[in-house]
């Protein structure tokens, strides 16, 4: 395998073999790259524009952390159509992992064959194969993780990527001269992402990070990209501490006189935060049309949010607070407030009943500094869920290219969430986007929690919390188990247990629960803190799922983290499943164990030791 650098320059040939149009490889740009130094770290090109390409290969923590620069030394400017992240070629390999992800589904592993997905070499080498994916808008995670593993299933060697990208993405397969592939990817380019960038003299243009890892199974190789992240972590939220977000339990209209009646419940039951959710501002006209003014409803809270923080932080929990502050609602006094609005060829941006603000804008910044960070301060929260509901699509005005205009926006807002932190230093912040849809690595490292799924009482929650491991730190995937005072034995486990992939986070309607359901809640909640160590700093080493429909989830799921020498075992039962073996923890000593495996939609979770 050979590291390398991909290139598109506006003014050079595209690449033959039937690719054009369907990959911008290749080209005259790449073909005309000249490798003048090389280290074990670092390869420096350089072209005939002298233009130079610096590919940065840093070794850390069994990964290739890659890093491309591109600075134009010509006298003249240029357009880059396409620059790589990472480029690897000579890769043997006959299997594709890819995590896909929509609404409420998110990570479903996909694997082909090279054979499936028609990447073989033509008969005389002359036609390029390409298997291009990726997503474009300001949801990165919509339609795929941006991720990718290669795995040769005869040496049981896998090679793995990561993208470290908040914006529209590409990863490209591709087979022309020989049996083995090159895997490319980077920004969404001129063709799939609508973007390109011009570099006047002496600029330069780094483009987003890839993470590169290598090893013997699936497991390993996510463990090792999942473990490179680095994300900035608060203070307060070292702990793995347990929240209540109050939204399943209000569905978007909380109030002070719900927020104490959660409080008085809660306040011996060792939560360590407790969520204002949507609907606590605008003018009774609903959560959703209402977002983009910011201002207190003093119907539902006559004291001001201060007072019901405080409330909070006399019943021993962190108070939070959500916000959407990228959009503005149909019903907001900010509608027509265009000059400040996203446009898109010169119109603005609208997406059902919402709009972007524009978060290049000082304006925008100022308005939100004042309408979002003061609030929190002032009141007190040390907590922010940040929402994001929709996507602002293939990009925006502002820029030369729509893909750019994006790019500069996203950034934008990453900037808005370093300014809380500046601000607030030991704030938790918490990445939400319609639950997955920003659960990549560049937004997890800016915050300590993110939403697993907006799969709130879905039976596909274990499922769904499962395939994080793979992409996420397990504690930093805050998941939902929302309580009913309907709820049987087996759906409190069910449910309690599914937590236990990440971070608990319970909701519903909890004042209606009995004192028996209340036993099985603490229960799991105890469970959930002594394995708190495993969940955060162990290794995932197996996850058996044969599921097809997230919808009517069949058969059976087991997943097992190890950390020293103990094990979390965590096993769920779908509709028509078989009991599930427990051969393989036969060796182990069972420390505590919760839940039951006794039928359909059941749950159990073990603490073994060797």
């Amino acid at each position: 395998m050979e590291y390398y650098v991909e290139l598109k320059l506006r003014k050079d040939a595209h690449n033959g073999g039937f690719s054009n149009g369907l990959t911008l490889c290749g080209s005259e740009s790449t073909k005309g790259l000249e490798r003048i130094q090389e280290k074990d770290n670092l390869i420096v090109y350089k072209n005939s524009y002298n233009h130079y390409i610096t590919m940065n290969m840093v070794d850390h923590n069994d990964v290739i952390e890659v890093s491309t620069v591109f600075e134009n030394r010509g006298c003249e400017s240029t357009t880059i159509e396409m620059l790589s992240s990472f480029a690897l070629k000579g890769i043997k390999a006959d299997k594709i992992h890819r995590l896909q992800s929509f609404w409420s589904a998110e990570g479903k592993l996909r694997i082909e064959t090279t054979k499936e997905l028609h990447l073989e070499p033509s008969w005389n080498r002359c036609g390029m194969r390409v298997e291009k994916f990726g997503n474009l808008g300001s949801m990165p995670v919509r339609k795929y993780f941006p991720f990718i593993a290669l795995e040769n299933s005869e040496t049981k060697e896998f090679t793995a990527v990561q993208l470290y990208i908040p914006f529209s993405w590409q990863i490209e397969i591709l087979c022309k001269e020989d049996e083995t592939l090159s895997l490319v990817g980077g920004i969404a380019d001129r063709d799939f992402g609508h973007w390109f960038k011009n570099i006047t003299p002496g600029e330069t243009f780094t483009a987003p990070k890839a993470v590169i890892a290598r090893g013997k199974s699936l497991y390993e190789v996510c463990d090792k990209l999942v473990k490179a992240q680095n994300p900035e972590i608060s203070q307060l939220d070292q702990d793995m501490g347990i929240m209540f977000n109050e939204y399943c339990t209000t569905w978007g209209n909380p109030s002070f006189e719900n927020i104490k009646k959660i409080c008085n419940k809660l306040k011996d039951k060792a939560v360590k935060y407790l969520v204002i959710d949507s609907g606590w501002y605008g003018k009774n006209e609903g959560w959703w049309a209402s977002i983009g003014d910011w201002d207190v409803n003093y119907e539902k809270f006559p004291g001001g949010l201060k007072k019901a923080a405080d409330y909070i932080r006399e019943n021993g929990m962190i108070p939070g607070l959500w916000f959407e502050l990228e959009s503005v609602g149909r019903l907001s006094k900010h509608w027509e407030n265009t000059e400040h609005l996203l446009k898109k060829d010169g119109v603005v941006l609208t997406v059902g009943d919402k709009r972007f603000w524009d978060m290049s804008d000082p304006w925008v910044i100022e308005y939100l500094s004042n309408a979002v960070i003061h609030t929190l301060k002032e009141c007190g929260f040390g907590y922010i869920k940040i929402d994001y509901n929709d996507t602002i699509g293939i990009g925006c005005d502002g820029a030369e290219s729509l893909g750019e205009g994006l790019r500069q926006r996203i950034r934008a807002t990453q900037e808005f969430f370093r300014k809380i932190k500046e601000v607030i230093p030991d704030i938790v912040i918490e990445n939400c986007s319609s639950g997955g849809h920003r659960l990549e690595p560049s937004m997890m490292e800016l915050v300590s929690q993110a939403s697993f799924s907006d799969a709130h009482e879905t039976t596909a929650i274990p499922i769904i919390a499962a395939n994080m491991h793979r992409v996420i730190k397990p504690s930093q995937s805050q998941i939902w188990a929302v309580m009913r005072g309907s709820d049987s034995d087996n759906r409190i486990y069910y449910s309690i247990i599914s937590t236990f992939f990440g971070r608990m986070c319970l909701s519903g309607d909890i004042y209606d629960m009995t004192d028996r359901q209340w036993s099985l809640i603490e229960e799991g909640m105890d469970f959930y803190r002594e394995a708190a160590d495993i969940i955060k700093s162990g290794t995932t080493i197996k996850i058996e799922n044969l599921v097809k429909s997230y919808n009517k989830p069949e058969g059976e799921q087991t997943v097992i983290r190890k950390y020293e020498n103990k094990l979390l075992v965590i096993a769920h039962r779908f509709e028509n499943s078989n009991d599930i073996s427990m051969d393989y923890i036969k060796n182990y000593k069972t420390v505590r164990e919760y839940g039951t495996l006794e039928c359909d939609f059941s749950a159990k979770a073990w603490l073994l030791v060797e």
